[in-house]
């Protein structure tokens, strides 16, 4: 698993967790609806640290909080 795969599995699983659709996400984050969509369906591959920070924001959970999680264990690294 690559690192966008898991920032894209983090916020679904979030969401769900939370009954949160994306657009709400959208809504509660002020991250636009097209950012989003673009980061879930992987056509963008590489979030930036303030567009996390901002969706961390929207969930109420902090970076540190976002990056708990088992998907992050499982990340290949990206340098050999």
């Amino acid at each position: 698993m690559d690192i966008g795969q898991a920032v894209r599995e983090r916020i679904l699983q979030l969401c769900e967790e939370r009954h949160l659709t994306i657009n709400r996400l959208c809504t509660l984050s002020g991250v636009t609806q097209s950012t989003v969509n673009n980061i879930i369906s992987g056509r963008n591959r590489s979030v930036t640290v303030s567009t996390l920070q901002k969706l961390c924001d929207g969930l109420s959970i902090t970076i540190e909080d976002f990056f708990h999680a088992p998907m992050f264990r499982q990340v290949e690294q990206e340098v050999k």
